[in-house]
């Protein structure tokens, strides 16, 4: 049972760190369909500036840099070129897949996996079962409390509410929506590239092209499954990940008699049961309202 729990948090966190970034760009008014291109990024960094620098602590700062860099250029899109906020999102996500594999492919001069020789710090003995994990693991449930009290119980969790909710009733009082969402993307991005190093590094050590295989969509579900409040956005992003740890288990459970590829399309498959299910309880986030002045203003 443990081995499981360990399973679940090990695949959890990622999304739980990339569904975080996408619920603070909602509560913002933006619906961040560029969470993909920013973990992987987060991903390729990582791992490329372990290899070069050796150095962890360095390799974090390359790619939470890198992935503030592409929200400031999505935040630019959107606000500055009036772009549609889910196209430029889609855009940017095909930005960082194809960008993240031709920089891999022009430092290493090859398409296979770049293997780096460690990883994210480890919880250590004194943890027990769970010492395998990572410190981004340990400090998952404090950010998540963390980002609660920020957006739940602060004048600036209000005022960040209201340009999602009421972006020309913010203007009115003096806030600028639009700097409330830089903020917001930048955050955001801090959190994507930890949930890219945490992927990548947390127990693989190793970048692929393509890794992230659909993670920063499922991340965009759980903020909807999740009512984009901080709490319920983690608990359904680990709901998704719990999903795909029994599909790995019921592999091993029933071997060829339930087929392969239907068990690994199990996460999928909650996710869009989760979002259904959110719609019909009217339980999950609204549209963001902020869009029609991205679209009038």
């Amino acid at each position: 049972m443990i081995d499981f729990i360990v399973a679940v948090l090990r695949s959890g966190t990622p999304l739980v760190y990339v569904a975080l970034a996408g619920m603070i760009a909602q509560r913002a008014g933006l619906w961040h369909l560029g969470l993909e291109g920013i973990m992987i990024i987060g991903c390729c960094a990582t791992i490329i500036g372990i290899v070069l620098t050796g150095s962890y602590a360095l390799a974090i700062l390359i790619a939470c840099v890198l992935c503030i860099l592409a929200s400031m250029l999505l935040w630019f899109v959107i606000e500055k070129l009036k772009a549609n906020p889910i196209i430029a999102g889609l855009g940017l996500t095909g930005f960082g897949v194809g960008g993240t594999a031709l920089a891999a492919q022009s430092i290493f001069d090859s398409q296979a996996a770049v293997t780096a020789p460690f990883g994210a710090p480890r919880l250590g003995d004194s943890f027990g079962a769970f010492a395998s994990l990572s410190i981004f693991v340990a400090a998952m449930p404090a950010v998540v409390a963390l980002l609660w009290v920020l957006l739940r119980r602060t004048r600036f969790g209000l005022q960040l509410a209201a340009c999602g909710e009421h972006p020309f009733a913010a203007r009115s009082l003096g806030i600028d929506p639009e700097r409330m969402r830089l903020f917001a993307l930048c955050v955001g991005g801090v959190l994507c590239a930890i949930g890219g190093a945490e992927l990548a590094s947390g127990s693989l050590q190793i970048f692929a092209q393509n890794m992230t295989a659909g993670r920063g969509f499922m991340g965009f579900a759980a903020v909807v499954f999740g009512a984009a409040h901080p709490v319920w956005t983690a608990l359904a992003a680990l709901f998704f990940s719990l999903v795909g740890a029994i599909g790995i288990r019921a592999q091993i459970l029933f071997g060829d008699a339930v087929p392969h590829d239907l068990l690994l399309a199990l996460p999928y498959l909650a996710t869009v049961l989760g979002v259904w299910i959110s719609g019909r309880l009217r339980g999950g986030a609204k549209g963001a309202n902020g869009f029609s002045e991205l679209r009038d203003y």
